[in-house]
């Protein structure tokens, strides 16, 4: 059994059956045998899109943890592992929100769901 994290846009595009995910995540996604994350990291991310008006989602931040539970995708919490491994990533770029993320996937070991060309230069496992 492999574990996965979603980056934020992996989680909403399989949230809304965006066809913008690729078959491949979709797949692993959807595949029961697999153990499924998202960051709370992400429902953050959407929680301040959604109050600056850069996003909508159906039910906003309440909306996406429900719909990620009901599809067995587990919400991980921050960790201070999590912390101490953002401490050492390189600055390939600043976003707050995709550098705790992609540290999050390297500090548990994961593969990291996602599309994001700047979260590709880390050394970490990616799936897309």
């Amino acid at each position: 059994m492999d574990s996965y994290l979603l980056d934020t846009h992996a989680a909403i595009w399989f949230l809304m059956g965006d066809d913008k995910l690729s078959a491949t995540a979709q797949r692993i996604i959807g595949d029961v045998s697999n153990s499924v994350y998202v960051s709370v990291v992400s429902a953050w991310e959407l929680a301040i899109k959604i109050s600056i008006g850069k996003l909508r989602f159906p039910g906003n931040t309440a909306g996406f943890t429900r719909m990620a539970q009901d599809n067995n995708i587990i919400i991980l919490p921050i960790e201070t592992v999590h912390l101490a491994a953002l401490e050492g990533l390189p600055f390939h770029h600043r976003d707050p929100f995709d550098r705790l993320i992609t540290a999050t996937a390297f500090a548990k070991k994961m593969k990291l769901v996602t599309a994001d060309e700047n979260i590709m230069r880390y050394d970490v496992p990616l799936v897309w």
